[in-house]
């Protein structure tokens, strides 16, 4: 079978959350991961505050999963969690998460072709995306030990790191990088004064050896202040 599946850090819940659902609705993917997604239902919150409610209603996509970084304040009475959010066209059959100084969230979806375990990380902050930090080394540890016994693997995220820091690097003896070291950025630089930004490609996409890559793409549309990577996979 052919999947769509996309990642998209949708930066703070959404501060162009209608941009970003208009164009998710036009991608019609089977499965989402997002970063910085807010996990609140309550009618009192904004509806950047509700964005795992809202893209699955505007999307029409039936099931989700959410792994909370912090709660974040909303008003004087109100709050709403902040984290990762897997979500699916296809039943959701468990799901569970490592948070540290970077959230790993792991889903097992039921697909027409068997069972596809997806992989959710925003990495640890650093504005050196090379540097080889401690928490990114554990970082990579953790990711390499939930993925290397696993089959149909997609991991996916911002990572915060450079595909040439060795903790991504290591990542890559055990699943390939969809988009290698073709991106100049991921990031959207109409949201961003700093220059550094234009030559960090820090959301990447990786699949296990037992996952085809169709078509890759990293749209430039103005939807965050990072850009979308969207990926057509063959799963057998």
């Amino acid at each position: 079978m052919t999947l769509k599946f996309i990642t998209l850090n949708i930066w703070l819940g959404g501060y162009l959350q209608d941009e970003a659902v208009s164009f998710l609705k036009s991608q019609d993917a089977d499965i989402i991961v997002l970063q910085e997604a807010f996990n609140g239902e309550s009618s009192l919150l904004d509806a950047r505050y509700r964005t795992v409610q809202v893209i699955k209603e505007q999307l029409n996509l039936p099931y989700a999963s959410f792994s909370p970084n912090r709660e974040q304040p909303h008003t004087s009475d109100t709050s709403a969690l902040i984290g990762n959010s897997i979500i699916s066209r296809y039943p959701i059959l468990s799901s569970d998460s490592s948070v540290d100084e970077y959230n790993l969230q792991h889903a097992v979806v039921s697909t027409p072709a068997g069972e596809v375990n997806v992989f959710n990380l925003h990495g640890s902050w650093d504005l050196d995306g090379n540097k080889f930090s401690l928490i990114r080394q554990k970082m990579s540890r953790d990711v390499i030990a939930a993925i290397e016994n696993q089959k149909k693997v997609i991991l996916a995220g911002d990572t915060n790191a450079k595909p040439t820091n060795k903790a991504i690097v290591a990542i890559t003896e055990y699943l390939k990088s969809v988009f290698g070291h073709e991106l100049t950025t991921t990031f959207n630089m109409r949201r961003k004064d700093n220059k550094g930004y234009a030559s960090a490609a820090v959301d990447m996409i990786f699949v296990g050896p037992d996952i085809g890559i169709i078509e890759r793409s990293c749209p430039d549309v103005d939807v965050s202040d990072h850009l979308p990577l969207v990926a057509i996979l063959n799963i057998e």
